[in-house]
């Protein structure tokens, strides 16, 4: 990481001022305490799955209701918060969401050598909480996409630090929860940690089969979840999907066409997450930036996509700002985020309705972004071997100045 004087990085990762962090608490508290003022049962998305726990309570499948699209794993983790009162919901759940997103953000930070008392770490996360709709509206719906917010950098914490199978561990458990992060199986195996694969594989696995066995109809996930999903939800839902599978046949494209651009899309990230991977740089960049070129390959083609998908990915690249050869650095990066400024009106998209086509414009811009990353690495790399007199890449400076 560069520290010196000419550089932002040195005064952002030195210790933050306090009124900082008064601020950014009343940020996360007003954002936590509208939430729970304005939603008696803790967010429409998480009220669907705690609706699912009453159904499997009462004897009935919650696969009844088509908007439930977790594992059966999900049922019993949700159970909890069927035998809570709504009055303990309406505070738990946005207090919940909240704190799973600071969580994520700290493993972030961390896992880029970032202080957790530094300027960065308190105005980053003042920014993503006030500045990118996503933030709130995660917390305001209560989605259990928080769980792969959290657990992501959670796991590229950990496998940073050469603890593969317990990074395999977090991401199955939340695999469990939500199967978001099923693209991460890929970093696996370009890192060849199959032991660590396993155990992904292994937990929600396992978790989801023994629950199933709990259920009515233990396959229902397969014989009616899954036929959902691949038939593009119902006319509501697809109001609101951001993946250009979705999006493009709104603008008058046929779908086929549109399958397959996003399907080239999908292919093309997955190449370019492998040669970052093989690009073998020291730093946690390499790490983050495959990851995240993984996560956002499957938001091209994924049914369903959602704005609140972003958060997967935006914090982790976000929180290697520091670095001078991050994404973050990049002003594709910042010009992706412009449409998610709340309270910006955008003419003939001001409609909730038509939102998705900016959540469209922001995936398709982060994902070119990072997609670029390996290729532009390779076109400077020996530009910067030359500038030293020898073959060789210029060592970089990765530490961190916690002063």
């Amino acid at each position: 990481m560069i520290t010196g004087k000419g550089d932002i990085s040195g005064w952002l990762v030195r210790r933050s001022p306090w009124p900082l962090w008064l601020g950014l608490a009343a940020v996360l508290g007003a954002m936590a305490g509208h939430v729970a003022r304005a939603t008696p049962d803790g967010g429409m998305d998480n009220a669907i799955v705690v609706r699912a726990a009453h159904a499997w309570l009462a004897g009935g499948s919650p696969y009844d209701d088509p908007h439930f699209l977790y594992l059966p794993s999900a049922v019993l983790a949700a159970a909890p918060q069927a035998l809570l009162p709504p009055i303990a919901l309406r505070v738990l759940v946005p207090t919940a969401v909240t704190a799973c997103l600071v969580g994520g953000w700290a493993c972030a930070l961390r896992m880029h050598g970032v202080p957790l008392r530094s300027r960065f770490a308190v105005l980053g996360l003042t920014g993503l909480s006030a500045a990118f709709a996503p933030f709130g509206h995660l917390i305001l719906l209560g989605n259990w996409t928080v769980t792969a917010v959290l657990a992501l950098p959670l796991a590229l914490l950990l496998a940073s630090r050469g603890r593969w199978v317990a990074a395999g561990a977090v991401l199955g458990a939340a695999l469990a929860l939500k199967p978001l992060l099923a693209p991460l199986a890929l970093l696996f195996l370009f890192a060849g940690r199959w032991r660590a694969l396993g155990v992904l594989v292994l937990v929600p696995a396992a978790a989801s089969g023994a629950c199933a066995l709990l259920l009515p109809d233990p396959a229902a996930f397969f014989t009616r979840t899954l036929p959902f999903l691949l038939s593009g939800h119902d006319a509501f839902v697809r109001l609101y999907e951001a993946s250009p599978v979705a999006v493009l046949p709104r603008l008058g494209m046929p779908p086929l066409p549109a399958q397959a651009l996003a399907l080239a899309g999908c292919a093309a990230g997955v190449a370019c997450a492998r040669l970052r991977w093989r690009s073998a740089d020291p730093g946690p960049l390499r790490l983050a930036e495959t990851a995240a070129g993984l996560m956002l390959s499957a938001f091209l083609v994924s049914r369903p996509s959602y704005d609140h998908y972003l958060l997967v990915v935006v914090p982790l690249l976000l929180a290697g700002l520091p670095y001078a050869d991050s994404a973050a650095r990049r002003p594709w990066f910042w010009l992706a985020l412009v449409p998610q400024i709340p309270g910006l009106m955008w003419p003939y998209l001001e409609l909730p309705r038509r939102r998705a086509f900016k959540d469209a414009f922001t995936l398709c811009t982060l994902a070119a972004t990072v997609f670029s990353q390996p290729v532009r690495r390779l076109r400077t790399r020996p530009v910067q071997g030359r500038s030293g007199g020898s073959g060789a890449a210029a060592p970089k400076d990765d530490h961190v100045y916690t002063g």
